[in-house]
């Protein structure tokens, strides 16, 4: 296996990459909605340091992983349409977009709420603004939005790998997926 990309096959850095943040992105997402079903206490205030720590935790892989994508070959996408192409390409900016925003708008809320952003209490980030409700009640509302942006385009992205890999039956999802990959583009 190869640790960087090629126009044929994505490489194990770029795989590993994507499959941890995706993980880590259903796991903020879910504990994140769990959180705000809790009644204050001392459990609903653990929940939500985890979810500030593996927000922080998300915004510096995203970081890192757009780095790593601009220094190496993407593949070549396997889409028939052109319009399906454009689609992929927004569709992944805006997820990239999504994964920089999410954590940002949090980090800003619990500035803007005058609360700490403790990272696994290793450390605790600077506030990015001063102490405001009205800018902590919008920020709530733009996280709030912007989370069910990421599960649309969480959704999407998953459905339009299955479309590949069942009705087209074209190397689009297993070209990413864990694992020696053998560079065969089309099923015969």
């Amino acid at each position: 296996m190869k640790l960087r990309s090629t126009k044929q096959i994505f490489g194990t850095v770029t795989k590993s990459f994507h499959w941890v943040m995706a993980l880590l992105v259903v796991s903020v997402f879910s504990i994140g909605w769990y959180m705000d079903l809790l009644p204050l206490g001392m459990e609903k205030l653990e929940w939500i340091s985890r979810h500030k720590s593996l927000g922080v935790t998300v915004l510096a892989l995203v970081t890192l992983r757009v780095v790593w994508r601009l220094s190496e070959p993407t593949p070549e996408e396997l889409g028939k349409w052109r319009i399906e192409r454009l689609a992929a390409k927004a569709g992944h900016l805006g997820l990239y977009l999504l994964m920089f925003a999410m954590p940002l708008t949090g980090w800003t809320m619990s500035s803007a709420a005058n609360f700490p952003v403790s990272v696994f209490g290793l450390f605790t980030l600077p506030d990015l603004v001063a102490p405001s409700q009205e800018l902590f009640d919008t920020l709530r509302t733009v996280h709030w939005l912007l989370s069910w942006a990421v599960a649309g385009l969480v959704s999407v992205h998953v459905l339009a790998a299955l479309k590949h890999h069942f009705w087209d039956r074209d190397a689009t999802l297993r070209r990413m997926l864990p694992g020696k990959y053998s560079g065969k583009i089309k099923d015969s």
